[in-house]
């Protein structure tokens, strides 16, 4: 099986792997990948994601082998690539922008292939969000999820998996940003501080060049003040990279709003969850 999009994964395939993650995170089951080689697809800017998939692939006792992703720009053919690579990986893991190459990787692919981030879509990291926000709040499902941020691979992946566990999800931005039809699953808003008082989980994302402007982030940007016109118990969860005084003010990521750096440990466990259930399924 593989993982390119959180929209082709049900939601009884999501609770699995949150229940794999659990397995993982305390220990419950002997799980391995002793054995098993993955073919890395990483740029040497990325942190989280590669830190967490190259640990939690070693710490499950299988081998990593790292290539840049510009290793699959070359004139060979995606198919021919895949193909050899069949004989000596288990799977391969790929953070590249195009989602096109892997998915055309993934239509020759008799391997699991794993979407690690593209230009289009975050599937594991939202995955892995959720899953955390879902030990942090029984009640996960009823609670109401705003995004403030422009249209791109974190909102678009926040918004598929809303879909998908039927979340309410609020989109909040300048108009021309919508992502889709306006729905339970998703409504798109211009006006930030109308909808603050029904949100429970605020998100945000680092903002495109042609976002930072003082115009854009006096209006939008996630202030302290902002915070506290939101629901009691209520968090504040900015994707990294977060850059402070652009999408989120100082005094917002330093008030018991944010959930922390810690908020990502999971990622790990998640992200061994889905190679683990890729593998198996």
């Amino acid at each position: 099986m593989n993982l390119l999009d959180i929209d082709e994964l049900t939601s009884n395939q999501i609770t699995d792997i949150f229940d794999l993650a659990d397995k993982l995170r305390f220990g419950k089951e002997e799980l391995s990948l002793s054995g098993r080689t993955f073919i890395l697809f990483f740029p040497e800017s990325s942190l989280r994601t590669r830190i967490t998939f190259e640990k939690g692939i070693k710490d499950l006792g299988g081998q990593c082998i790292l290539f840049p992703p510009d290793a699959l720009d070359k004139r060979e053919r995606l198919d021919d690539v895949i193909k050899y690579t069949e004989n000596w990986a288990d799977g391969v893991i790929i953070r590249h922008p195009q989602f096109s190459k892997i998915k055309e990787l993934s239509r020759q692919s008799s391997i699991p292939v794993i979407n690690a981030m593209t230009s289009d879509n975050h599937p594991c990291e939202i995955l892995s969000d959720l899953y955390t926000i879902s030990k942090m709040k029984e009640n996960y499902k009823e609670l109401v999820y705003t995004f403030v941020g422009h249209a791109g691979n974190i909102s678009r992946s926040w918004m598929k998996i809303a879909k998908v566990m039927n979340l309410q999800f609020h989109h909040v931005c300048i108009s021309g940003q919508e992502l889709g039809e306006q729905s339970r699953n998703y409504q798109f808003h211009t006006n930030l501080e109308e909808i603050l008082p029904k949100s429970d989980v605020i998100l945000t994302d680092s903002l495109p060049n042609e976002l930072r402007t003082n115009e854009y982030i006096s209006k939008y940007q996630i202030t302290l003040d902002r915070m506290k016109l939101t629901k009691k118990g209520s968090i504040l969860n900015p994707c990294p990279p977060f850059y402070r005084n652009e999408e989120v003010s100082e005094d917002a990521v330093s008030s018991n709003y944010f959930v922390g750096h810690a908020f990502k440990k999971n990622l790990i466990h998640v992200q061994q969850a889905v190679i683990l259930y890729c593998l198996n399924n």
